[in-house]
């Protein structure tokens, strides 16, 4: 199973022909990267993963244990790169990461957290985490009861992180139960009655080791500051599940989304939290101050509006500020935009771009009607996609083939349910000789624009849909399936707990005057490269570069074939991609993958 970005689907009339290698020669969109772009290995499939895990003790090293694949990266100012990386191997249910089967099972990958710090010459590969690693404090659970193990990680469900001037990272982190507590005395037996909870939360490193920035405890007695703020009730309310990617800034401040249920309804929010250095049960911990609220979708009014909210974005925040997407309606919104606020009690929100707003370099009456989740931030500029107009056309995506194998065959109409039997499916699913897709109506005019938050500062346009870009939007089949078949205990499984569904996104990232993004350009699928909006765009990789010009291990002949980018992809001077590597005809086994860093050229 790949679980990286990279292997986001999608195919339109003009796009499927991204499956040849060939075809890529055949057109002339934007230009190759030029020469002043010299990439350098971050980690590629020829690394050993560091590790505890007994597999890779072994010698000579087993192939399982070396890198295999990847999601976009991020990275600081000072070059430190932050990676979720697996191995090869998986295929079929294992354990669940913790007890006596450290990695989760001989047939479960290895895979985790690493950083690496690019700014210095030869530094290693770090772990940060994996499957062998115990879950940081709170927690106080064996599986099986008697293993002197704590519970470990099973997996992490999102991309991380990284502060922008300092290395402390941020993750979500899935697992086991973490803490067992009791609940009352069995009325018969005299007995106390004991509870398992905590099976997600926010795990971050502002003070070295690795620790809880907010868990699935928030119900707990004791952990009482995990809790949602605002709400009233006991015992107090905990968050359900962490969409999304977890922001880090000033060190030691997480912030996230984080959704939630009252009174049997589902609520969503933006929140952060201040860490501190204090342990908890005698281990590295992050303090006891409270989550604060930044905007949810039960009390926070649409700025300018009477509305609340009716969904958030996972934020971006840098410089004691959080900028993020909230919409009336997120499927189809007709109020919000793109908000800056303070990390502070009671932010007040300031509205940046908005839906209705005009596009800028376009006609008077051409007004943003859909505005991308995705939005990067400096402390200063605000990257985002954004589209208008009322022209669409018609994308069919075909189910994935690759991932967790409950999403694929719901797709597919063809999951059975574990406990009934029953063969379901996405309703909105076609099936053919062909196979299983959906159609999906996307905007024709779209674009990536760039807001500078100073002071008179404005929204520029970096890239548009038109005479060089195709497309900014790369779509994913993604959530969780509406019961569980022979794939449930498989990373991935249950996601942001929304409903499985394709969703398309756009990937930017930027950094002063500069703005990173990854599109489609007449059938060419590349990172590009604005240096002030208006100004020339470089083209740093895209799907004609030769491989062994991004990696030198690559093999002779081959082609990049897969690229990808985040939000924190560009730093300072620095830009951090994954990519994949193949020769045409060949088998995965021949091709080459890994992430991989620039520096941008001062020009």
């Amino acid at each position: 199973m790949r679980y990286h970005h990279l292997s986001t689907i999608y195919l339109t009339a003009g796009v499927a022909a991204l499956a040849s290698l060939a075809a890529v020669y055949a057109v002339d969109a934007a230009p190759p990267a030029p020469p002043w772009f010299e990439w350098t290995t971050v980690v590629n499939n020829n690394d050993l993963m560091p590790t505890d895990d007994p597999r890779c003790l072994q010698t000579p090293t087993p192939r399982r244990c070396l890198f295999n694949s990847y999601n976009q990266p991020s990275v600081n100012v000072n070059g430190l790169v932050v990676i979720r990386a697996r191995s090869r191997g998986g295929g079929g249910g294992g354990g669940a990461g913790g007890g006596s089967e450290p990695g989760g099972g001989e047939n479960q990958p290895i895979h985790g957290i690493y950083t690496r710090d690019m700014g210095v010459a030869g530094s290693p590969i770090v772990r940060i985490l994996d499957r062998t690693v115990e879950v940081p404090q709170p927690n106080n659970a064996h599986y099986p009861p008697f293993n002197p193990s704590l519970t470990t990680f099973i997996e992490t469900p999102s991309f991380p992180r990284i502060d922008m001037m300092s290395d402390t990272i941020a993750t979500r982190g899935n697992h086991q139960p973490v803490w067992v507590y009791e609940v009352g005395t069995d009325l018969e037996t005299g007995e106390p009655i004991e509870t398992r909870a905590g099976t997600t939360g926010i795990y971050t490193n502002p003070f070295g080791p690795l620790i809880t920035g907010v868990s699935k405890l928030g119900a707990v007695p004791g952990f009482e500051f995990f809790a949602v703020p605002g709400v009233e009730t006991d015992p107090p309310t905990m968050f359900d599940v962490f969409p999304g990617a977890p922001a880090v800034t000033g060190e030691a401040t997480i912030v996230f989304k984080g959704n939630y249920t009252v009174d049997g309804a589902g609520k969503t929010g933006v929140f952060y939290r201040e860490l501190f250095d204090q342990d908890i049960n005698d281990k590295p911990g992050g303090g006891d101050n409270p989550v604060v609220l930044i905007a949810n979708n039960t009390d926070t009014f649409i700025p300018g509006t009477e509305e609340v909210f009716g969904s958030t974005s996972p934020p971006s925040a840098a410089n004691g500020s959080v900028i993020f997407a909230g919409f009336d309606n997120e499927e189809a919104p007709t109020k919000g935009g793109i908000y800056l606020a303070p990390l502070a009690e009671t932010p007040v929100l300031t509205p940046l771009d908005s839906i209705g707003q005009r596009v800028p370099g376009e006609s008077v009456k051409a007004t943003f009607n859909n505005l991308g989740e995705g939005g990067a931030f400096d402390g200063r500029y605000v990257g985002f996609w954004g589209a208008w107009g009322t022209e669409t056309r018609t994308v069919r995506l075909y189910c994935p083939t690759e991932g967790n194998r409950d999403r694929i065959a719901y797709c597919n109409q063809a999951l059975v349910c574990q406990d009934t039997g029953e063969t379901i499916g996405d309703p909105d699913s076609t099936c053919d000789e062909t196979g299983c897709w959906q159609e999906k109506e996307v905007p024709v005019h779209q674009g990536i624009f760039v807001r500078d938050t100073a002071p008179r500062g404005g929204t520029r346009t970096v890239a548009k849909t038109g005479a060089r870009f195709d497309e900014f939007l790369f779509w994913n089949y993604s959530g969780k399936t509406p019961c569980t078949g022979g794939g449930h205990a498989e990373e991935g499984a249950g996601d942001d707990g929304e409903p499985a569904r394709w969703r398309f996104s756009a990937f930017v990232a930027v950094s002063g005057h500069y703005t990173a993004f990854k599109a489609v350009a007449r059938d060419v699928v590349g990172v590009y490269l604005g240096r002030r909006p208006g100004q020339d765009v470089w083209t740093a990789l895209d799907t004609r570069t030769d491989g062994q010009f991004v990696d030198p291990e690559a093999p002779a002949g081959s082609l990049v074939t897969e690229v990808g980018l985040e939000r924190e992809g560009l730093r300072g001077d620095w830009l951090a991609v994954s990519a994949k590597m193949a020769v045409e005809g060949g088998t995965e086994e021949d091709g080459m993958a890994g992430v991989y860093i620039t520096t941008v050229p001062l020009r």
